[in-house]
């Protein structure tokens, strides 16, 4: 009996390895329609490589693309690795504050603040929990300011904001839904707070203007006067916001 199989194309890798600086580092590549050359990037939040390249681009030019970078992509892999993770001793930025991150295993209880030179983040409880605790802790400090600053906007500019939540985005610090829901990062309690404000403004204002128009701006820099020296800090140190948990 003559049986007639259909032909498959073997599964393409979903990424490559390279060996760089006698290390091997993964690459996962992401074909994009629209995409018209090679690009590589090393994503903070997700402490990852990725290389984006043309549909119809061949893998032997991926790998050569990389290959020629490996420089660019070790240089930012060591920047990486150089997080601060939360850990007794560690030095975190609160509201732009650097405080020593303290452990105290024989009291009850979460996170406490402690004034000094510097300032110390006091964090109750088994070690096990230290991260999730002050992570914790920080998110609902985030939300309290965040609400805070987007209340007092709302009330200058008379707009009624939804819900307001906090979130470990990646690419965005901040958003506002059709309906009037708020959603921020939590790492903007680690920022200077004329960084926070700016980004509670810039989403009230969205409130008004669901745009990025030249009134939105107008509106922003009237609900934030400290707009530009916050958009600023945040080109020159908001990456460096992800480093830290």
């Amino acid at each position: 009996m003559l049986r007639l199989f259909r032909r498959t194309d073997p599964l393409e890798p979903s990424r490559l390895e390279l060996t760089i600086g006698g290390r091997t580092v993964a690459v996962t590549i992401k074909r994009v329609a629209r995409a018209r050359r090679f690009t590589l990037r090393v994503r903070t939040a997700q402490r990852d490589v990725v290389l984006s390249m043309p549909m119809r681009g061949s893998l032997a030019a991926a790998r050569d693309f990389a290959e020629r970078h490996a420089g660019w992509i070790l240089t930012r892999i060591e920047r990486l690795e150089a997080d601060v993770a939360f850990v007794p001793g560690a030095t975190i930025p609160l509201r732009g504050v650097p405080h020593r991150i303290t452990h105290r295993p024989e009291r009850r209880g979460t996170v406490s603040l402690e004034p000094g030179e510097p300032a110390s983040l006091l964090v109750f409880g088994d070690g096990a929990h230290l991260r999730r605790r002050l992570t914790d802790w920080l998110r609902r400090q985030a939300l309290l300011d965040l609400t805070a600053a987007v209340e007092r906007h709302c009330a200058r500019l008379g707009a009624r904001h939804g819900p307001i939540s906090v979130k470990d985005t990646a690419t965005r610090w901040g958003s506002c839904s059709s309906d009037g829901a708020l959603s921020f990062s939590w790492r903007l309690i680690l920022a200077p707070p004329m960084v926070l404000d700016y980004l509670a403004a810039h989403e009230v204002a969205h409130l008004r203007e669901m745009n990025h128009s030249v009134r939105f701006w107008r509106l922003c820099a009237e609900l934030c006067p400290q707009m530009e020296e916050a958009k600023a800090w945040l080109k020159r140190h908001g990456v460096e916001l992800h480093r830290y948990g």
